[in-house]
């Protein structure tokens, strides 16, 4: 699902058919019998839940503001309906026929509730609302989800205070999980049955230390939430792993930002690591310019990366959003990258070899680093990694259909990650630091080789593919890496996924295939 004219990340409408796109999909893998049909509908059911609490108290009383009041009455005596059938769900286990001819009316019902909003009602709201008020409505809409009860009450009366909506006072955030008792364990993970054994159990193990959805908090409460790295700690001390992968050292410096201040540049040396100059590769993080930093998950990358190839592997702790919007996260990297040539020996490196990568939005700050370099008649890395690379603003391709509502990243998520990451920065998207797929071919013809990794399950898997085309089609030296069965984020769980430990393998190959054939020509790019 997704709306049929342009708007922001934050705007409600467009968070609105995010969460369509995800209840949509999940749809369809009950339809399609895969997956775990209980939760499939508790998901939906907490889904629903917020999402009507969210409408009804932040959309629909402005309908009746500005003539919309047939709409508003049609929406709401469909949500009512939402909400009885929710509950029978709720008491009624898959088989049974009660359950079964509930989930089949669920399904027809917020289909044609989804098909009215989307193409009739959305559209009108919009132009009689005026698009300023989009964003300002979205925080609202998110706002209104935060305190949202969790389960539906449709005997409950739907007018009057917004707090009566759902049947019950909205409790506040920290009661959330209690309000969905022992389901909350399940609630984060994914259902669909399309990730293999090694991967699901990372995600299931994320799922059951009660983290909240991302996509409704504020940043500051994001952060407090387990990530995937607590989820890869849990699966290692249930199979008796020690960790984290052990390195010569790990040394963090002080060097300048983009903006005058300084930020960390966390160094990590290979034990054997003697006195030669050793190849260095800055590796960049990911979280969607709002999440995580050098000490999350990615560590293990790095610490797999420096054993994996012998080279000291670098990671600048760059400043986020909304604290620092685009585009200081990109400023602060470009600006390590040249503390990192500059002063490469101070640390052992050898600054004629030098490589480049990053997962996620990190992979996209890795090729939008190398873009600006280009820019300005400066080295290249001699190689570059983009992991499940953000290389859009848009929602490109069929992945934001089919993992919309995929685990850690869904399509919800990643509109929250941009919604802030270019708050106040409406054209931040058409930037060519963001707008990867934007670049001409004498743009993508600089580049220096390329490794892209995507994945299965991830919604930036469309537009990582198609970088990759675009590179190859410009004549860089191209290697394209598909894992199926796996998530966004599987590139640091190397000790408990196969093919994480698979894809590290192939990135490392890479960038020592770079490293020895500048040693051997004795320059660089």
């Amino acid at each position: 699902m997704a709306l049929d004219y342009p708007t922001l990340p934050g705007d409600i409408d467009h968070l609105i058919a995010d969460d369509h796109a995800i209840v949509e999909r999940q749809f369809q893998h009950l339809e399609a019998g895969r997956g775990n049909r209980r939760v499939l509908v508790d998901q939906i059911s907490l889904e629903l839940a917020l999402h009507a609490f969210a409408e009804e108290t932040v959309l629909y009383p402005i309908w009746t503001e500005i003539g919309m009041q047939d709409e508003h009455d049609d929406a709401e005596h469909e949500h009512q309906r939402i909400k009885e059938l929710l509950v029978t769900l709720g008491r009624t286990e898959p088989g049974q026929p009660e359950f079964e001819q509930a989930l089949t009316e669920l399904i027809g019902l917020v289909r044609h509730h989804v098909d009215d909003e989307e193409k009739e009602e959305l559209p009108e709201f919009r132009r009689k609302a005026g698009p300023e008020r989009m964003a300002q409505l979205g925080k609202e809409f998110l706002a209104a989800k935060r305190t949202a009860p969790t389960r539906p009450h449709p005997n409950a009366p739907d007018e009057g205070l917004a707090e009566r909506i759902a049947g019950m006072l909205a409790k506040p955030l920290d009661h959330v999980r209690d309000l969905l008792s022992g389901k909350q364990k399940e609630a984060a993970t994914d259902a669909s049955g399309l990730l293999n054994p090694q991967a699901q159990a990372i995600v299931d193990a994320h799922s059951s230390l009660g983290p909240l959805p991302f996509e409704i908090l504020t940043p500051e409460q994001a952060r407090k939430q387990p990530g995937p790295k607590e989820a890869v700690e849990k699966v290692m001390a249930e199979r008796g792993l020690e960790g984290p992968e052990p390195v010569g050292s790990v040394e963090d410096l002080d060097i300048p930002d983009g903006a005058g201040g300084t930020q960390r540049l966390r160094v990590y040396k290979p034990v054997d690591a003697g006195t030669a100059p050793l190849p260095v590769i800055v590796w960049i993080h990911g979280g969607g310019w709002v999440l995580f930093d050098i000490d999350d998950h990615y560590d293990a990358s790095c610490r797999g990366l420096t054993n994996k190839t012998g080279a000291i592997v670098v990671t600048p702790d760059y400043r986020r959003a909304p604290e620092a919007v685009f585009p200081a996260s990109h400023d602060d990297v470009l600006t390590a990258w040249h503390y990192v040539k500059q002063n490469a020996a101070s640390f052992g490196g050898d600054a004629s070899r030098v490589a480049i990568g990053g997962e996620s939005v990190g992979g996209n700050m890795a090729a939008a680093t190398c873009l600006q370099l280009a820019a300005n008649g400066q080295p290249l890395p001699l190689a570059q990694v983009c992991v499940y690379p953000l290389t859009t603003g848009e929602q490109f391709g069929e992945s934001m259909v089919d993992a919309a509502d995929g685990r850690p990243l869904n399509r919800a998520l990643l509109s929250w990650m941009a919604m802030h990451a270019f708050e106040g920065k409406p054209d931040a998207a058409q930037d060519p630091r963001i707008d990867l797929l934007g670049w001409t071919t004498e743009q993508l013809a600089q580049m220096p080789p390329t490794l892209v990794v995507t994945d299965e399950r991830d919604v930036l898997r469309s537009q990582g593919e198609q970088f990759a085309r675009d590179l190859e089609a410009a004549g860089v030296a191209t290697t394209h890496r598909h894992y199926a069965g796996v998530m966004h984020e599987f590139f640091g769980a190397a000790a408990v996924l196969d093919e994480a430990e698979q894809a590290q393998q192939e990135a490392a190959a890479h960038v020592t295939r770079a490293f020895d054939a500048a040693r051997v020509g004795g320059g660089s790019l």
